[in-house]
This record gives C-alpha cells, structure tokens and sequence, in this order.
C-alpha cells in the first residue's frame, strides 16, 4: 500500500460519503495497527503513522522501523475489514452529526414504502421513518409522495443512523410559519407560542418588533393567501392566530376568541386563571370537546377554568364550607384560600406548608396537619372518582355486551330498548310493592311495641283507646260477673215462655 494509493482512498471516501479526511486517515492507521498487533502479539510497543502530505505508512515495533515489505504483506491480509468497519462508523456518525443538528427542522423527502401505516421516506443520503402515531389524524398517503416533515429523533442503531420524523409536531407549523411567511423567517415577526391538536386545530401567537406592521394581518396574507398554504399542507387543519402580549389579563382573552371574556382572575400560587363570561360565551370559550380552552391553556402556559360568575360563587361557597370542616383551618383561612384559588382537596395538598403560614399565621405543626388532612381527603376524593370511572366502564361494557347478544338473537336496537324499558318498569313495579310490605310490617311491628311499652302497674288505665282491655287485665273479677252474666240470657232466650 504506497502513499498515492492511501492518498486516493482518503479522497475516494471524503469526496463519496462526505467525511472528514482526519477521521478516514484515523481509521486507515488504526486499522493497520490492529493488524499489526494481531501479527507481533499485543505486548509489544506498536506505533503507526501516516504522513498527511505523501501518504506513506511509518510503523515502529520497541522503537525500530517495520520494513515496508513486511508491513505492506500485514496490512493486506488483515487491514482490509477493520478499514471497511471504521469507515462505515465514520459515515454513521458524519450523518448523525448532520440530522441531529436538524432536529425540530423542515425536511422535503419521498415516500418510497409504506408497511401497516408506517411510511419510509427517502431523504437523499438516508431513508426515515415517520410513524403512524406522528401522522396527521384522518391522512393517507402513497408511495411516491412528497411529504414535508420534522425531524423529532436521530439515534444510533448499530451500523446505521435511525431518523424518526413527524408531522404531527407542533414544530411543523412553526418552520411552515417561517417558509410561508417572510417576515417570520426574517425575525421581523415572531412566533411567541404555539399549541396544536394536530388535525384539528392550533393557536400560533405571534408578535412584532415593528409597530408599523400588524403581525396578525401578515401572517394572513391578502385574502389569507399565506396562512391558505400552510392549511393545505396540514390537511385542513384550522389555525388561529393570537396577537401576543406580556400581560396575562390581555393575552388570555385573545387566546379564547372568539368568545367574549368579562374578568380574568390570576391565582399565581396554583398557576391557574378563572375566566368568567356571560353564559351565552360558556360554551364557545370552551369550545368542542373543550378544545378551545384546552389550546388557551397551553399557549399561555397556565391552567385555565372558564365559568360564569352565579358557577364561580357557587363554587366559592361550596369550597369555604368544606375546607371550614379541616381541624385548625377557620371560616377566614378557609375563605383566604378560595381567594388564592384553592378549590378542591387536591389543590390544597400541592401547597406548602410555608406558604399556608404566610396565610394563616398558624404554627408549622399546625399547617403540617392541614396539608395531611387535604392529603387524605384528595386521596378518598380519587378513589371514589376511580370507583365512579370503573363502574360507567362496567355499564358500558355491559350495554355492549347486550347489544351484540341482541345482534346475534337477531333482535334490532329498538326492540332491545323497549325490552330494557318494560324490564325497567317491572323492576320498579317490584321494588314498589316490596317497599309497601315493608311498610306494612313497619306498622304492625311499631303497634306491638307501643302495647307492650304503654303496660302500666295493675289497676292503672294508661289510655283511652285500650282502656277496656286494660281494665280487665287490671281486675279479673270484673271479667267473670261478665260472663256470667251473658250465661244467664244466654239461658232465658233458650227456654220456652
């Protein structure tokens, strides 16, 4: 192996897979150093080098020279396979240097197979993977597609560099934002935060440093040109955007438009906001499925409950009167932590003691048993809530299991229904009729009690309804004139005048 033949592999390699020609004259002598070891025994004191300039191979066992016959017959026996691992390493790692400083960014590639939804695409030097999880929800695509995509991963796997894309990120709006949109990947606009539910809806604030220009208008575009393309490339996905701005109480509003927002109310100890509207704003500040909050919430970074203000007294009253019944904690603690936005248990088991001794000015002992009392009470609260999930889940598991019986049974959905509904009434018509015996034997069970308990001393007459009765247990002689008596005319009416 002469120098220009070295010098024309190092050039071969950087020119082919692009790396540098240091790693590939590294890898060559550490090659051949291995080979050489493998000959002379690992004991020895090996050395090998290759001249930058000329490329010839200089190798040294305890100090003395290797003849070159030697050393060229050595590295072609064994050298070959080391050189061809150590430049495949160095090709992995020179494209997992490339790809990783391409995370969060655009890249353009071509789907060439798709296998059970997972789509591998052709990025030039290297084929990736985009997941189905990090599709968009409701898309498809086909071989030979071209897809823009974010790089979320790269990671080495043995001799290859694995790439995972996605475009499903919330980073894919934002580099759309900057290829769509001038200003933005001029930084003359800014986007400041940006939330997704990928397929369904994201909010983009935005700012700009320029007052001249109106940030929202120019994302738009005339006649919404611009943002046009970046709702075609995202499959329909809906975006909105929000003019940004440092104070919470203007922002938030401008997070939940269209719906229109009375008060915002800060609680900084729980980083939540309460944000009451008009109830007929209720529902369009919530949104479908709460989506409109839920992106509000993560586009300002706070946790965000919409009510109305009869909800938020209500609310109010009900949180004083149940943190009223902890040990130590007064109607006025009670009431100072509503205002901070304690609610429920489960806020209050998150606060730190410090913090309620600023509030109560109650001892440390004192606010350690608090927070172990709202412990507690959030831990029964989560529980009953599980119990309460488990047995809807049960119901529904059954309504299930009802219906494709039925189906099987050939029974339609409205014959099952109204089957479920006589049944339903027969249950009552049941439960009625043993809830009336019950009654029944009530009565009679308390009117035995009352005798028993009204008895009194002998000769006593205890009330007027069982007077008689009393007065002949009272007096036993009384009873036998009677009969006597009734024996007598019993006599007179037989016997023939």
């Amino acid at each position: 192996m002469n120098g220009v033949e070295v010098l024309r592999i190092v050039d071969a390699i950087h020119r082919d897979k692009s790396i540098d020609p240091e790693i590939v004259f590294e890898g060559i002598e550490q090659a051949i150093l291995s080979a050489v070891r493998k000959y002379y025994g690992e004991e020895e004191e090996i050395e090998v080098t290759i001249d930058r300039e000329g490329g010839e191979v200089h190798a040294t066992l305890n100090g003395e020279e290797i003849p070159p016959d030697d050393l060229g017959r050595i590295a072609a026996q064994t050298a070959k396979q080391v050189m061809i691992q150590k430049i495949r390493e160095a090709e992995r790692d020179a494209l997992f240097e490339e790809y990783e400083q391409l995370r969060s960014h655009l890249v353009n590639g071509t789907i060439t197979r798709l296998d059970h939804g997972i789509a591998t695409v052709n990025l030039g030097k290297v084929e990736a993977l985009l997941p189905r999880s990090e599709q968009i929800p409701g898309e498809s695509h086909r071989v030979g597609e071209r897809v823009r995509c974010t790089v979320i991963d790269v990671r080495k796997q043995g001799s290859r560099v694995k790439i995972i894309l996605s475009r499903a990120h919330p980073d894919l709006v934002r580099r759309l934002f900057e290829v769509e949109i001038p200003e933005v990947s001029e930084r003359i606009i800014e986007v400041r935060s940006l939330a997704r539910e990928s397929g369904y809806r994201s909010k983009v604030a935005v700012s700009c440093y320029d007052n001249s220009i109106d940030a929202v208008g120019a994302c738009v575009g005339v006649r919404g040109s611009r943002i046009k393309n970046i709702v075609d490339e995202l499959a329909g996905e809906r975006i909105d955007i929000v003019r940004w701005n440092d104070s919470l109480q203007v922002l938030i509003p401008n997070a939940l438009q269209p719906a229109e927002v009375e008060d915002v109310i800060l609680c900084p100890m729980l980083g939540r906001v309460i944000v009451l509207v008009r109830d007929d704003q209720l529902s369009l500040a919530i949104g479908k499925k709460g989506q409109n909050v839920r992106l509000a919430s993560k586009l300002v970074g706070w946790d965000i409950e919409v009510m109305t203000r009869e909800e938020l007294d209500e609310q109010l009253d009900r949180s004083v009167a149940a943190f009223s019944q902890v040990p130590h904690v007064s109607e006025e603690l009670a009431e100072a932590l509503v205002s901070q936005g304690f609610f429920s248990f489960e806020d209050l088991s998150v606060i730190e003691p410090d913090q309620l001794l600023e509030l109560s000015g109650l001892t440390q002992e004192q606010c350690d048993e608090i927070v172990e009392a709202a412990d507690r009470e959030s831990e029964r609260e989560e529980q009953e809530a599980d119990q309460r999930r488990s047995l809807e889940q049960a119901a529904r598991r059954a309504e299930r299991e009802a219906t494709e019986l039925a189906a099987q049974a050939g029974i339609t959905p409205a014959e099952l229904e109204a089957m479920e509904q006589q049944a339903a009434g027969q249950a009552d018509d049941v439960a009625e009729a043993e809830e009336q015996a019950a009654l029944s034997s009530s009565d009679g069970e308390t009117v035995g009690v009352d005798s028993s308990e009204s008895e009194g001393e002998p000769g006593e007459v205890t009330g007027s309804p069982s007077a008689s009765s009393e007065v002949a247990t009272a007096d036993p002689g009384a009873e036998t004139s009677e009969e006597d008596s009734l024996e007598a005319e019993s006599t007179e009416e037989e016997s023939p005048v």
